[in-house]
């Protein structure tokens, strides 16, 4: 799928891409599908963060769970909720492991943006939020 064409509803994803890469210093945030395009944005331009994604590599709906991940962003544990989750396939040089679930990266960042292949936004820990409210008020720098 292109996300580029003649269609004039698809002009909102490669806007966002082209906001989000006219400033490396601008924190982003992408969660489970938001991982997939910040990895793979098939917008004609490279990839946001510096890893290669599987979508739907954990299964289908009925293969979701919780874990509690190391998050080495936050200092701390996490837990994650994972849905259909996408899985990285491998990170590199340009992306520091940011969320880890056992040995498996389940969060990658290169720069300020952030991608992580499970749902924080459904736990009450509002951690990943912060990082992101932070980084932004303090002009992309945590």
């Amino acid at each position: 799928m292109r996300l580029t064409g003649t269609d004039p509803t698809s002009g909102l994803l490669p806007a966002l891409f082209e906001w989000i890469r006219s400033n490396d210093t601008r924190p982003v945030l992408g969660t489970c599908a938001g991982a997939i395009l910040l990895a793979d944005p098939q917008d004609g331009g490279g990839p946001l963060v510096d890893a290669v994604i599987d979508r739907n590599a954990y299964g289908r709906q009925a293969d979701s769970f919780q874990a509690t991940l190391e998050a080495s962003l936050l200092g701390r544990d996490f837990p994650g909720v994972f849905i259909r989750a996408p899985r990285f396939l491998s990170n590199g040089e340009g992306a520091e492991v940011a969320v880890l679930h056992g040995d498996e990266v389940v969060g990658v960042m290169t720069g300020n943006r952030l991608a992580l292949t499970f749902h924080p936004e459904l736990s009450a820990d509002i951690g990943f939020h912060r990082w992101l409210l932070e980084t932004a008020a303090n002009g992309g720098s945590a």
